[in-house]
């Protein structure tokens, strides 16, 4: 059940509904991509900050919107398993946090069109997309996260477009390792959803919320939790090799093992009560150890150019 809201501070309320825990999601990439390009010899700091600003922004002004959304299309009900949501909660009125979701995105905006005429026109279009994904998730007629897509979209915008995206803007160019390292943040960031959608899979159900979880049922959802950690484990064994011809070999095996029992936990469980919140804490302590060994793996190897690796996106 969600948590009273009776003994909680519109301040309080207000910081759960950021959903501090999430951030990481935003935050990892862009600091990912501004490694790759300080390893690549091409790093802008600014870039780099007004990019964080830009992945911030856009994650509070989604969990803001989804937030909203769910409230008014009923999947927020006492009923919910899980922390407090503010526009269900009493305390806020939901048209404020529907103001606040525009106002994320808004910030998103003006950082992200002065970091596009400040690289490259072109990124406009990319940041457009980004905004209209993070709306549309749960918001508009036909939101795309109740028809089993937000598992997708966190993927390509959460992995993919944040990595390579900082990356670019920082050295003008999408190398393979910013892809690599993409893919596999964008792995762990969709397994956090699933594991999320897992957990509310009876009460989306029950609202019509139809999100992957819903629609291939618990056992398939557990087993796409899994694949797609190890799917994180393949992606940075590929990097390992990139960078260090497979030195790396023991962060991979800590990793592996990292992954292994976060898995246990979700495949042997009903994911019930304390087991469900344990398996989401694994998660996010596998995506932060992911991280790290991605950092480590960069300061071991040597700082050398990135040769016929690079993807060059500006003539």
């Amino acid at each position: 059940m969600q948590a009273s809201a009776l003994t909680l501070s519109p301040s309080r309320v207000w910081w759960l509904a950021v959903r501090p825990a999430t951030l990481a999601a935003s935050v990892a990439p862009v600091l990912a991509g501004t490694a790759i390009s300080v390893h690549e010899g091409g790093a802008r700091p600014a870039a780099g900050l007004a990019a964080l600003v830009v992945a911030v922004a856009i994650q509070v002004g989604v969990n803001f919107a989804n937030d909203y959304s769910d409230y008014v299309r009923g999947a927020d009900t006492g009923q919910r398993v899980g922390p407090l949501r503010a526009a269900s909660s009493g305390v806020i009125a939901p048209r404020d946090v529907m103001w606040a979701a525009v106002a994320s995105f808004a910030v998103a905006a003006v950082f992200g069109v002065a970091l596009s005429v400040a690289t490259d026109w072109r990124l406009l279009l990319v940041g457009a997309a980004c905004l209209l994904a993070a709306w549309l998730y749960t918001g508009g007629p036909r939101p795309y996260g109740y028809l089993g897509l937000g598992e997708l979209s966190v993927f390509v915008f959460f992995g993919l477009v944040a990595t390579a995206g900082t990356a670019y803007v920082e050295e003008f160019r999408v190398s393979s390792l910013a892809v690599l390292v993409g893919c596999g943040l964008g792995f762990l960031s969709s397994a956090i959803l699933v594991l999320n959608n897992l957990r509310d899979i009876d009460t989306d159900s029950a609202a019509g919320k139809r999100t992957l979880a819903t629609r291939i049922g618990r056992p398939s959802t557990r087993i796409l939790l899994v694949v797609l950690v190890a799917g994180s484990l393949l992606a940075f064994g590929a990097i390992d090799n990139h960078l260090l011809g497979g030195d790396a070999i023991l962060m991979v095996a800590l990793l592996a093992g990292l992954a292994g029992y976060c898995s246990e936990h979700i495949a042997r469980g009903a994911l019930s009560g304390n087991s469900r919140f344990r398996a989401y804490g694994l998660l996010l302590g596998a995506e932060g150890v992911y991280r790290v060994a991605f950092c480590a793996a960069l300061a071991a190897a040597h700082v050398k150019s990135p040769g016929p690796y690079g993807l060059a996106l500006v003539a």
